[in-house]
């Protein structure tokens, strides 16, 4: 018997470029990181194209010549999208389609279909649909190929413009509806925000499917939706923790990820409230990722446009059941020694200084070190709950770290 599932996978192909700004190797790793996004997103990627060029060719992005290649390929293997690592511009777009004759996607277009995938309340659908059409508004008129004006004929003189324009106007007052609906509910939230009293808050952020989910679980013994896949949470979560009956309010936010679509940064600000209220955030890091530092990096890009990177911070390394460093010879200089030979032990002993002491290891699917987590939590929030209540320093004696 057929497997359904498999008739709705779409055959894939990714298309990426090397240039000033990333290298052979970086390439290789942003489109491994699309290929992750296409298979959230129910697509099997069939292979994949680079070139060298910059800056991008401004019609078709890519060249002429490997332009030949991906039509010839997507011709002979039945592909229904190509998608291409970086964001195109609406003629770009409008341009491949023609000769690519199938669906153009670009990482921004995927992340925005994962998300309206994912979405499940009304509050997450609504931000989501706000950051698509505001994507839609500058790429409506490719849309429209039914209509274009350079076909001529009888009855073409002008109506794809006007039909055109008439679902521009439409597309822009859906957009200033969604943010008037986004605002009311945002009001809504700060109030509910402010309803949780003076409890201490934490908000867990990372990198998407570095494990959030499942160390919300561990910690705060709830059933928060965890999957192995790229944004598997979308909607904030709050739940109300207690360890050694000190009570604290722990949230899960959306996962963050490189060039995250300027719309969805826009739309999911509010979402992201819950750190900028937080007390304080608990980063976490999936230690196994050979680019782990790169994402710390980005996490911080984004919490410093959201004013958040100056917050105390506790950094959690996840997932060292999975870490498994390349062996190292010392003696064969043959090549310098990278990152990936480094083990847990020496990673731990850099990050704790880089971080002043506040970095932690462990592995929340298995539970590893997770005593060692709720002890440094508690102490944290000890610490910040007797600050705001001098009087109640009593009721929660301090715990030593082993």
């Amino acid at each position: 018997m057929i497997d359904r599932k498999l008739l709705d996978v779409e055959k894939t192909v990714l298309v990426g470029v090397i240039n000033s700004k990333q290298n052979a190797e970086k390439s290789k790793e942003y489109l491994d990181e699309l290929a992750f996004l296409a298979y959230t997103a129910g697509g099997e990627v069939k292979t994949r194209f680079f070139q060298k060029i910059d800056p991008p060719n401004p019609k078709t992005f890519i060249g002429s010549g490997k332009m030949k290649e991906v039509i010839l390929y997507v011709k002979a293997n039945d592909i229904s999208s190509v998608i291409f690592d970086d964001e195109l511009t609406p003629a770009q777009q409008g341009n491949i389609e023609k000769l690519l004759k199938c669906k153009i996607l670009d990482r921004t277009g995927l992340i925005l279909d994962i998300f309206a995938q994912r979405a499940q309340t009304s509050y997450a659908r609504t931000q989501v649909e706000l950051a698509q059409y505001e994507y839609l508004l500058p790429r409506l008129k490719g849309l429209w190929t039914h209509l274009e004006r350079q076909r001529g004929g009888i009855g073409m003189r002008g109506p794809g413009e006007t039909e055109i324009e008439t679902d521009r106007r439409i597309v822009r007052e859906k957009i200033t509806l969604l943010k008037k609906k986004l605002s009311t509910i945002d009001r809504q939230m700060t109030t509910q925000r402010g309803n949780r009293g003076a409890l201490v808050r934490l908000a867990l952020v990372g990198y998407t499917n570095v494990g959030k989910s499942t160390l919300m679980n561990a910690v705060s013994k709830s059933k928060v939706f965890a999957e192995n896949k790229l944004f598997a949470t979308l909607d904030t979560t709050v739940r109300k923790v207690v360890i050694g009956n000190l009570p604290f309010l722990m949230s899960d936010t959306v996962g963050f990820i490189r060039k995250l679509p300027t719309q969805l940064v826009e739309s999911f600000k509010s979402t992201l409230d819950e750190v900028k209220e937080a007390d304080l955030l608990i980063h976490v890091v999936d230690i196994s990722h050979p680019n782990f530092e790169e994402h710390i990096e980005s996490v911080n890009q984004i919490l410093k446009e959201i004013n958040s990177l100056d917050k105390s911070t506790l950094i959690v390394f996840n997932k060292i059941d999975a870490y498994k460093p390349e062996p190292w010879d010392d003696a064969e200089l043959i090549e310098e020694r990278g990152p990936r030979h480094y083990t847990l032990k020496e990673w731990g002993e850099t990050w704790f200084q880089k971080a002043n002491g506040n970095a932690l290891f462990i592995s929340a699917l298995n539970k590893e070190n997770l005593d060692g987590l709720r002890k440094r939590v508690y102490q944290e929030v000890r610490q910040i709950h007797v600050t705001r209540f001098p009087y109640n320093h009593f009721l929660y004696p301090e715990i030593e770290e082993e």
